[in-house]
This record gives structure tokens, sequence and C-alpha cells, in this order.
């Protein structure tokens, strides 16, 4: 195997778990920020319960995707980190408030108000800093020597802000929706008419950042516009218009678990659209991911522990979920 084709590869894996991360640990940090639309007491920890089982192994993927950049990239994550540390700063001292005040909440019944807007608040923090890291790698990077040189503040701009609040939006999306799916009664009529809400600000977000991100580079532009591409990127917004449509009528006809599945393609056809504008760039506009890449060696020494890996993370997490399947009671059980 070639250390072009182990790169390529290397690029899938990272890709396949910021995927799986956007998907398992968004869903339950848009619980968090739903977290003051329900009432204190039962709808709050039935809403908690609803994720109490798999929460904190949805981030495993986190650790995978960031370590495998670290591994495989290290060019691209020695550029990425210092132009975005008060980013990934805030993220992660959102994602270990949330941590702790999941715990908390349940033995500090005193301080139970606090440790719910703590909650709330590393919920939110984490998913605007997750966005906000995303739009400041799409709108370019300054790199000189192979380092990053820009300055402190360069990933706050109006379109880190506007992916910043997609995220956000996406995110209480998805959390809506795994709520209708886990609860039922009121709860349920709660987070439909939630998932009503934040499936509309997504769309237009979404749309906003459509718009405004082939204006980031001409590069963006050609490959998005120019012929014979757009024949096929084309697709991507329409096919996305389709499951948008498809997931509002689930959500009116009170399906929510084909509206979360439809709102799952959006993601994913979302990140189509990230590898279209930016391949093979792992750092625009001009670092590509066989500048950044590890030696052949490393990438294929790395390559058989996540070969076995890999399948035991996706089984175990099929396990929990398959176990802690169906709706969250009153009493607070599945």
């Amino acid at each position: 195997m070639t250390g072009m084709d182990l790169t390529v590869i290397w690029a899938l894996i990272i890709a396949f778990a910021v995927f799986m991360y956007v998907v398992m640990d968004g869903f339950d940090l848009g619980i968090g920020i739903l977290f003051p639309g329900y009432p204190p007491g039962e709808g709050r920890d039935r809403a908690m319960n609803a994720i109490a089982p798999v929460w904190d192994g949805n981030e495993t993927w986190l650790v995978l995707g960031g370590g495998g950049l670290f591994a495989a990239f290290p060019l691209a994550y020695a550029i990425v980190m210092p132009a975005t540390y008060p980013l990934v700063i805030a993220m992660l001292l959102g994602l270990v408030f949330r941590g702790v005040a999941f715990e908390f909440r349940w033995r500090d019944s005193g301080h139970r108000a606090f440790w719910d807007s703590a909650f709330c608040a590393g919920s939110l923090v984490a998913a605007l800093a997750q966005g906000m890291i995303l739009g400041a790698i799409l709108q370019g990077i300054k790199v000189a020597d192979r380092a990053y040189a820009g300055s402190w503040f360069d990933w706050l701009t109006p379109y880190t802000l506007l992916t910043g609040l997609g995220t956000v939006a996406g995110y209480t999306l998805l959390g809506a929706l795994w709520l209708a799916m886990k609860l039922d009664g009121a709860p349920q009529r709660r987070a439909l008419r939630h998932a009503r809400w934040a499936g509309m600000a997504t769309l237009l977000l979404l749309i906003a950042v459509s718009l405004a991100t082939p204006f980031l580079a001409a590069d963006y532009w050609r490959r998005w516009f120019d012929m014979p591409q757009i024949l096929m990127t084309s697709q991507v917004p329409l096919l996305s218009a389709i499951l948008f449509a498809t997931m509002f009528y689930m959500i009116v006809k009170d399906k929510p678990g084909r509206a979360f599945l439809a709102a799952l393609g959006v993601f994913l056809l979302g990140m189509v659209g990230l590898g279209i504008s930016i391949w093979p760039n792992a750092v625009p506009p001009g670092v590509t991911i066989y500048d950044a890449a590890a030696p052949a060696r490393s990438q294929s020494f790395m390559l058989v522990g996540v070969v076995l890996i890999v399948p035991l993370i996706l089984a175990y997490t099929a396990w929990a979920y398959w176990v802690f399947r169906g709706k969250v009671g009153a009493e607070g059980y599945h």
C-alpha cells in the first residue's frame, strides 16, 4: 500500500470519526441546550435519563478524531490547534462542566438548579465552539514556514459566528428529535415543538452558511460551480432540500424516528459538502493532506490498531443503544 493510499484512508477515518461524534454527541449536547425548556423535576429528569446510558461513550469518537489527527496528520494538528486555542479551550471546559453537572445534579439536590444551569451552559459553549472551529478552518488559516502565522483572534469573524450558530441549531434539532423518540405524553409533544423551531433555524442557517462559503475563496467557488462538477455538486443541496422536507413532514405526522434519520441525512450531506469545499486540503488554503501526513510507516502501524479498535467501538456502542432502546418512563427507566 502506498503512502498516498494510506493518506487518503486516514483522511476518511478521521472524517468518519468526526461524523460519528457530531451525530452521537450532537444530540446529547442538543438536549443540554434544550434543558431550560423543560420544567424542573420530572421533566428534566426524564430528559437527562434519555441520554444517561450513552452520553459518555459518545465522546469516544472525539478522542478518536482528535488523536487520529495528531497521529496521522501532525502538521495539520500543529497548525489548527494554535489557530483555534481559545475555541478548543472553551469546548473542553464546556464538556467538563456538563460532565460534572450531569453527575452532581443527582447527588446534590440542594444545588440542582445551579448544576442544571451548568449542564445547559456547558452544552451551549461546547456546541458553539465546535461550529466556530469548523468555520475557522473553512475560512482559511495563515501559514508560514509550516507553522501558524496568524493572530490570537483570527478565528473570530462573522462567518465563524454563523457556523457556530448553525451547529448550535443543528445539535438542538437532533436533541429535540431524540427526546421525541424517547419520551411520551406532554414531554414528547414539547420536544416535537422544539424540533419544528430548531429545524427551521437549522435550515435558515445552513442556507446562509452555504451561500457564504463559496465567496470565502476562489477555489471553493470553482469546486462547486465550474463545469462539469456542478452537475454533481448541485445534487447536495437538492438532496438536502428533500431530506428537510421529509423531516418536517415526519415531525407533523408524529414520527420522530424517521424525522431523526432524515436529520442525520442532512448532517451527512453537510460532511459531503465540507469535503467538496476543501478536498484535498487538510488546512485551507494551502496545506494538503499529503503535506500534513505522517510517514507511511507510522500510518501503517496505526492503521492496524484502528482496524482492531473501531469494530469494537461500533459493537459496544450498538449494544448499549440496543439494550437501552425504547421509551423512558416517568420513573426514569427504559
